[in-house]
């Protein structure tokens, strides 16, 4: 009796123990986009970055129309030419593994309704919120800010002349991938110059609200 319970306690302290192993393996596998661009797994964050790079240099080299038909070719030809493989070794083999992507085809892939309005009710939070915003800037509900959105207006007037979209789109990729494992490297100094240049803007744009007329200086809503 007692070498039963014995038995059934390591039995189930072993399923504690493998149950704890996945539970912590399911969440390595999940990575956040901070996690990605931040290099955590160089693997995963390399694969992620060279296939946005070259899908980016594609669309810059061809219409959206042909990288889309060339990218659903290729996963067709690598899928097809592994079912094919798979059918030639079973006959082979003589074995009756069944499909080679069953595992993959039982796996559940439809949206479940709840999922879906939370991220619905999530984007139109910031949709509402992007709306009052341009409200704000438009209608030029405090100058200040109308005048700093029309000065970046300007300036990208300046950078379309120099680049087009997928250009910038481009550089971009880069940036995101390159930026935060140079900032948390230099964290301290990159904190200490932005602290300087933010004082340095903030009494600027405090200077240039005092010149401005009375009617027209920034005003905080209560």
């Amino acid at each position: 009796m007692a070498e039963s319970m014995t038995q059934s306690a390591q039995i189930s302290s072993s399923q504690g123990l493998a149950d704890g192993q996945n539970s912590v393996a399911a969440k390595e596998s999940k990575m956040s986009v901070k996690d990605l661009v931040h290099w955590r797994d160089p693997k995963k964050s390399g694969v992620v970055f060279g296939l946005s790079l070259l899908t980016l240099l594609s669309l810059a080299a061809f219409s959206v129309i042909s990288v889309v038909s060339y990218l659903l070719l290729a996963l067709l030809c690598v899928t097809i030419s592994f079912r094919i493989y798979k059918a030639v070794v079973q006959a082979v083999q003589k074995s009756d593994d069944g499909h080679p992507f069953k595992a993959l085809m039982e796996k559940d892939v439809s949206v479940p309704p709840e999922t879906f309005r939370k991220h619905v009710d999530a984007s139109l939070t910031h949709i509402n919120r992007l709306l009052k915003q341009l409200r704000k800037l438009f209608l030029v509900e405090d100058l200040i800010d109308s005048l700093k959105l029309a000065v970046v207006m300007w300036l990208l007037t300046y950078v379309g002349a120099v680049f087009n979209g997928i250009t910038i789109l481009i550089l971009a990729d880069i940036l995101l991938f390159a930026i935060p494992p140079f900032y948390e490297k230099n964290k301290t100094q990159i904190d200490h110059y932005m602290e300087i240049a933010r004082t340095q803007v903030n009494t600027t744009m405090a200077k240039l609200q005092e010149k401005l007329p009375g009617a027209i200086k920034r005003t905080k809503a209560e």
